[in-house]
This record gives structure tokens, C-alpha cells and sequence, in this order.
């Protein structure tokens, strides 16, 4: 899951040792497991803790791992868990009818979001929430001192924001989201998404046709991920790899980054820049090869 849950925790005042990050393999191409989160439910009950929020992903950071939030949801009632749903990424692709099956399920959760930011070409910083119960939130930040009271809040005339989030005041951010929805309305969205897993998939094809490469995990959205293999070991490997990518960094043609996947050193080619072409694509491909060469 998303470094930032680990983070509210913090802000929330939960132990960190009392936050779970549930383990996740190649057999369930790194999404999380019903059987696994079942398990370690049980193991807190038995502990005798109360677990009560589950943070389920669409489009992980790491290997845009989808969960199967249907089961989830249906654990998550049975026990009383909050299920949020984190497509922060991924979730832009959802507004392709052919995606639209990666949330199968969503009507069950109680939280949902995904960041405009990321993939719908809406300028840093915008996150849409999306909340089942409203009151849940607002009982649990809302604060009213003398300063702030005003007619048009406390007769529910307007969404007064300092009770839906941290921070006592908010910036515009819906106004330029707005304008992106009216300026390229859905079909330029649907093609601008469709343009980017294509030319994702050209770059799956040309890492395939390589033996010296290997795809870690079958690509779902904009995102390869694939490692060079040299059948010496992980750590060998897990060093090639991370020389490969400081090695096409530095070269100031190109940026990748990396993760770790069951012990393994992962690289990762996104494409999600507005201005991205097959070219640049090719161009980034010959540049890997080059430097494998080397």
C-alpha cells in the first residue's frame, strides 16, 4: 500500500507497530490476498486488538497490483472494517469503459479516491475523495470555536471544508479540474488514457522480444515493469539492474525508477507525460539496450 497510510497513522495517533502492511507475492501478481487479510485479522483479534480500517489499492505504486475489492469488501463487512479504496493512479484509467472492471466492486467501499494529478492532466495538487458517510468524517474533525461560526455553516447552506480535512482552509482545487473535464471532455480523456497504455504496451512487446530482459509483472495500466536477467543470483541480478538504472539516468536522456519485488531489484518505465510519443518510447528502449550492452 501507499507510504501515506502509514503516514495518517502517525497523524492519527496509532502505533506504527499497530499499522499492518499484509504481504503480497507473484502468485496473486502482487495484489492482496482474501486468505491473507483474513489471516491477519484473526491474528489481531486473537492479540486483542480491533482492526477496523483496510486500505485496499487499484494500481499499487510499486507494480499497479490490482485488489480484488469484492472479496475485500466482503471481509471488511463481516468484520466492521472501513474499506478505502486508493486508485490515486490507476483510477483515471477507469473512465475507459474496457477498465472499468478494475473497480468492480467499489459501491461497497466506504472511501474512495484517485489524484487527477497523476494521469488526467490536472496541474499538482488535486486528490478526489469520494465518502459513503460524510458524517463520519465531519464528527471526527469538525471543531467550531467562536472565531469561525457563521449563519451560512450552521444552517448547512455551504460544505464548510474545515471539517472534512487536517488543514483549517483549502485552495481552489476543484476549479482547475473543472476546466480539464470541460477543455477535453470524456472522449479526449478516454484518448489521451488510451494513447499512454499503448504505447506501454509497445515497450511490454519490445521487453519481451529481448532474452537478456524478463517482465516481472504483466503490465495493466502505463506502467513495465522488468528487470535484466542473468541467471546469476538475485543479488548479482539485483545489482545489474540498479547499475542499469544509474547508468540510463545519468545519461539525462531518460528517468526510471525502481522497486523491490519478493526480493527482487525491479525497474519501472512509466509513460504518463502529456507529451509522449511512440518515439520517445523507441528511443528510451535503444538507450536501455545500449547500456545493457555495456
Amino acid at each position: 500500500t501507499h507510504s501515506s497510510v502509514l503516514k495518517a497513522c502517525k497523524i492519527a495517533g496509532i502505533l506504527v507497530e499497530h499499522c499492518r502492511v499484509i504481504e503480497t507475492d507473484s502468485s496473486t501478481e502482487y495484489a492482496l490476498s482474501p486468505r491473507a487479510l483474513t489471516e491477519a485479522i484473526s491474528k489481531d483479534i486473537a492479540s486483542g486488538l480491533i482492526p477496523f480500517f483496510l486500505t485496499a489499492t487499484v494500481g499499487t505504486t510499486s507494480s499497479t497490483a490490482v485488489d480484488p475489492l469484492p472479496e475485500l469488501a466482503k471481509i471488511s463487512k463481516s468484520n466492521g472494517l472501513w474499506l478505502h479504496v486508493d486508485a490515486a493512479y490507476a483510477g483515471s484509467a477507469c473512465i475507459c469503459p474496457e477498465f472499468r472492471h478494475y473497480i468492480d466492486g467499489v459501491e461497497e467501499a466506504d472511501s474512495f479516491n484517485m489524484n487527477p494529478h497523476k494521469w488526467f492532466l490536472t496541474n499538482f495538487d488535486c486528490s478526489a475523495l469520494w465518502i459513503k458517510d460524510k458524517c463520519a468524517l465531519i464528527q471526527s474533525l469538525s471543531t467550531n470555536p467562536e472565531y469561525l461560526k457563521n449563519k451560512a455553516s450552521q444552517n448547512s447552506a455551504v460544505i464548510d471544508y474545515k471539517d472534512w480535512q487536517i488543514p483549517l482552509g483549502r485552495r481552489f482545487r476543484s476549479l482547475k479540474l473543472w476546466m480539464v473535464l470541460r477543455l477535453y471532455g470524456v472522449e479526449n480523456l478516454q484518448a489521451y488514457i488510451r494513447n499512454h497504455i499503448k504505447l506501454a504496451d509497445a515497450f511490454e512487446d519490445l521487453v519481451k522480444q529481448d532474452s537478456r530482459f524478463q517482465i516481472v509483472v504483466p503490465r495493466k495500466f502505463s506502467l513495465v515493469c522488468f528487470r535484466l536477467v542473468r541467471n546469476e543470483g538475485d543479488d548479482v541480478e539485483n545489482g545489474l539492474n540498479r547499475d542499469l538504472m544509474e547508468a540510463v539516468n545519468s545519461s539525462g536522456k531518460i528517468f526510471i525508477t525502481h522497486t523491490v519485488l519478493s526480493g527482487k531489484f525491479v525497474l519501472r518505465f512509466a509513460v504518463g507525460s502529456p507529451l509522449t510519443q511512440e518515439r520517445h518510447v523507441l528511443a528510451a528502449w535503444d538507450l536501455l539496450q545500449q547500456k545493457a550492452d555495456e
